[in-house]
């Protein structure tokens, strides 16, 4: 019998588990979001899980992300900012799971000038495991974002996180596409005609009226023959042009930004950062996940 353990990532969308055995990756599962089995999370998980417990009762489970929300399985509290590694870590809630140690990871909590609080819960697991990737990132003052439905721009120093501020334009952009007479509610099929309607919406961003700006995605489908993919690509522009003046404009600071992410999402905040002359650097935010869970190896399952 193996002795191995199990790290997971489960957020609202997905339950990614990760086997580990002698510090390698051997084997992922998925299974469903919090936001689908709510207060089922035990017995999901237990599903997902079934069929590595027929060799053994892992050595550990990490768990971190929304399994850890109110509404998640079990509520771990948030660790106040300035808070490093070692603090997050023993804010950590711990249980015994079928005989294996269960830990279920905190969040972070903050308070901005303006009295304000914010909170992030499995963001914190990508910067701290991006900092120990990356030894140079936990010296030092940086500027992390970790663009997604509730981006995430994170002020680091010496390896703590100082402050940060939740700015939800995934949301925002899913609401207008599904929801709203702005979005044409169809998935992207011409990806040129969808950049091109991207980089007109980082144009547009540019003047910094959002909301004088929105209509055109509909507008100009009615009136100047443009298409779906392109009022979709707009939309998309529009929103994150904007919220990168806005954050550098309360930020009162230049600097260059670390994204840790979605490639491709990535790859968007580059392009807007780059148009208002910002320079970012990129790195995967699995992998960022798992080392902050305690996995440093290379990410192949």
């Amino acid at each position: 019998m193996t002795d191995y353990a199990v790290i997971g990532d489960w957020g609202t969308s997905r339950l990614r588990l990760f086997r580990v055995e002698n510090g390698v990756i051997v084997a992922r599962r998925d299974g469903p979001g919090i936001g689908a089995v709510g207060r089922a999370a035990e017995a999901a998980f237990a599903d997902t899980i079934a069929p590595w417990l027929a060799d053994g009762t892992p050595e550990s489970i990490t768990l971190c992300g929304m399994v850890g929300a109110r509404d998640g399985w079990v509520e771990a509290p948030y660790a106040d900012c300035p808070a490093d590694a070692a603090t997050w870590r023993q804010a950590a809630v711990r249980f015994d799971w079928r005989g294996a140690p269960l830990a279920i990871m905190a969040g972070l909590a903050c308070e901005g000038a303006d009295g304000i609080p914010d909170v992030m819960r499995g963001e914190e697991t990508q910067i701290f495991g991006a900092c120990l990737r990356d030894p140079a990132l936990a010296q030092g003052r940086h500027l992390i974002v970790l663009p997604g439905t509730h981006n995430k721009w994170s002020l680091v120093e010496d390896g703590r996180v100082v402050a940060f501020r939740t700015i939800p334009t995934g949301e925002m952009f899913a609401l207008l596409r599904d929801q709203s007479t702005l979005g044409p509610k169809v998935e992207v099929a011409d990806t040129a005609e969808e950049a091109a309607g991207f980089a007109e919406g980082l144009e547009k961003a540019g003047v910094g009226k959002l909301l004088q700006s929105l209509f055109a995605a509909r507008a100009m489908r009615l009136r100047a023959g443009r298409s779906a993919d392109w009022a979709l690509g707009y939309l998309s522009g529009l929103l994150i042009g904007c919220e990168v003046a806005e954050v550098r404009a309360s930020l009162g600071e230049d600097v260059d930004v670390l994204l840790i992410g979605d490639k491709r999402l990535s790859a968007r905040y580059a392009q807007a950062l780059e148009a208002q002359g910002v320079g970012s650097a990129a790195i995967d935010g699995d992998a960022c996940a798992l080392a902050g869970l305690g996995y440093l190896g290379e990410v192949t399952a």
